[in-house]
C-alpha cells in the first residue's frame, strides 16, 4: 500500500483570503491566529518605525514596514504556504527589495518571500511569552541578522543577533551594531 504524505501548508490564494478575515502566521504548516494590539504597543511601533525612517532617510539601504507579512523563502513557491511570519516592525534590504519588485510584475498583491535584515517584536498585554520566545527562534533560523523584543509592560528590551542576547532595562540605549550602523533608540523615552 503506497503512503501519500499530505502537503504541509495552504495555496497562496487561499493564505491571502483567509489572513483579511483574521491574521495568522503560518509555523511549521499550521496557523498561529495573531491577536488584535492595544494602543500601547502600537504606540511603540510607530515610534521605532519613524526613526527608521528618519535613519533610512540618510542611510538609503533599507526599507522599513510596520507589520507587513514575509513567507520563508525557502519553503515558498509561487503559489504555496509554509512558513509565514509577522513581525510588528522589520526592514529589508532595499537591493532586495528593488530585485524581487522588478522580477515580479504582481509583487503587490503577494507578501515579500524574502527575509528582513531587522525585526521588532513589540510584546502585547495579550502575548505570551512562550510564544514570543519561539518566534525569536524562528527568525533566528530564517536568517533574520538583528531582532529587537521591547516590552512595555517590565520597561525592558532584549536584541538578539547570531552572536547572542543581550537585556536591557532603564536608561540604556538601542542601537543597530553591525546590521543599522549609527541607528540608536533611547529605551526609556520609547517607553515613556
Amino acid at each position: 500500500m503506497e503512503t501519500v504524505q499530505e502537503r504541509v501548508g495552504m495555496p497562496l490564494d487561499e493564505f491571502i483570503r483567509e489572513f483579511t478575515r483574521q491574521p495568522f502566521e503560518l509555523i511549521n504548516g499550521e496557523k498561529k491566529f495573531l491577536m488584535p494590539n492595544v494602543a500601547g504597543p502600537n504606540y511603540v511601533m510607530h515610534l521605532i518605525y519613524l526613526a527608521l525612517i528618519t535613519y533610512f532617510a540618510q542611510n538609503p539601504f533599507g526599507e522599513p514596514m510596520i507589520q507587513a507579512t514575509f513567507i520563508r523563502p525557502d519553503t515558498y513557491d509561487s503559489n504555496w504556504v509554509k512558513e509565514s511570519r509577522l513581525p510588528d516592525v522589520l526592514v529589508y534590504k532595499i537591493t532586495e527589495l528593488a530585485e524581487y519588485r522588478a522580477q515580479t510584475t504582481d509583487w503587490k498583491v503577494r507578501p515579500y518571500p524574502l527575509i528582513p535584515l531587522f525585526v521588532v517584536e513589540v510584546v502585547s498585554p495579550t502575548d505570551d511569552y512562550r510564544d514570543v520566545d519561539e518566534k525569536i527562534d524562528l527568525y533566528l533560523a530564517d536568517g533574520v541578522a538583528m531582532i529587537w523584543v521591547i516590552d512595555p509592560q517590565r520597561s525592558k528590551a532584549r536584541v538578539y543577533t547570531a552572536a547572542g542576547e543581550k537585556r536591557l532595562s532603564g536608561d540604556t540605549v538601542l542601537d543597530g551594531g553591525d546590521v543599522l550602523p549609527g541607528f540608536q533608540m533611547s529605551l526609556s523615552k520609547l517607553l515613556e
